[in-house]
């Protein structure tokens, strides 16, 4: 029972890592990232290519980080800041270049399962059981990482611009406050969290050119249940991937691997504003 409830919460801890960045880009720029997965693959990769150039595998995650936030500004810049008067083609732009960077990354790398050294390697006594290390330092960061992101929402300036672009940008626009840096910041932040998520969780998966799509998947689902609020999401990952986990283990992995979703599709359909009104 005790490794049933420590794969729980370090399931919903790995689920709100990977969902943070989309939930950020959502929230404050009302665009759903379809290159999500993509960033988180860029993550993987970068992960990979810091061991094996012999470094320190706990450069992995703040490299992909630099990586994810300069894509991210890049990619805002040329692809989304023209669409930004219209958010549909925004969306379509940003599917379509999941797909190229994906396929980049083929050209780059093949489609070879890759491998990350992991910064803590083995198992470590916790309670009455011996439990993965690397799981258990994943559930302290994503706990950093919830109170990281609601520090830099509710007591900076930038979360104050954020909020007042998120409730009326006309009038935030009107107050002097630049919404297109406060955009481009949000989504090269988001881009940055969600490579990051992808350096962080390679140490427990192979690093593949499509790593990223069940990922992107769960993580759009757990966001709109979410209602786009931070306690929302954290809720959100622990019921819904808590679901997941326990149904893998008594029913069926591959239905485990369908929670997530059918859940969601639920709990929208009875209360569409989901857990949380953000």
């Amino acid at each position: 029972m005790t490794t049933l409830l420590l794969d729980v919460v370090t399931t919903a801890a790995m689920l709100f890592t990977v969902s943070a960045g989309l939930m950020l880009i959502l929230g404050v720029m009302k665009l759903i990232n379809f290159a999500h997965g993509a960033f988180l693959t860029v993550g993987g990769y970068t992960a990979f290519l810091v061991t094996d150039a012999g470094l320190s595998p706990w450069f992995a995650a703040p490299a992909a980080l630099v990586v994810g936030v300069l894509l991210g500004l890049v990619v805002e810049r040329l692809f989304v800041r023209p669409l930004y008067s219209r958010p549909l083609d925004a969306i379509l732009a940003t599917w379509g270049l999941g797909i190229v960077i994906g396929q980049l990354i083929t050209l780059a790398f093949g489609r070879e399962v890759q491998f990350a050294d992991s910064p803590v390697s083995g198992a470590v006594a916790f309670f009455d059981v011996s439990y993965s290390a690397w799981r258990l330092v994943l559930l302290a960061l994503s706990l950093v990482l919830g109170g990281a992101l609601t520090a830099l929402l509710y007591l900076t300036r930038f979360g104050l611009n954020a909020r007042a672009v998120i409730m009326n940008e006309d009038l935030a626009c009107g107050l002097g406050i630049d919404s297109v840096r406060v955009r481009a910041v949000t989504f090269g932040l988001g881009a940055g969290l969600a490579c990051a998520a992808g350096a962080l969780i390679t140490p427990l998966l192979s690093v593949d050119p499509n790593m990223g799509l069940p990922w992107l998947i769960n993580s759009f689902m757990l966001v709109l249940v979410s209602g786009v609020a931070i306690p929302g999401l954290m809720v959100a990952s622990l019921l819904l991937g808590g679901a997941q986990v326990i149904v893998s283990t008594y029913v069926s992995p591959i239905i485990g691997g369908l929670t997530i979703v059918v859940l969601a599709a639920l709990i929208l359909r009875i209360n569409p504003r989901g857990l949380s009104r953000g």
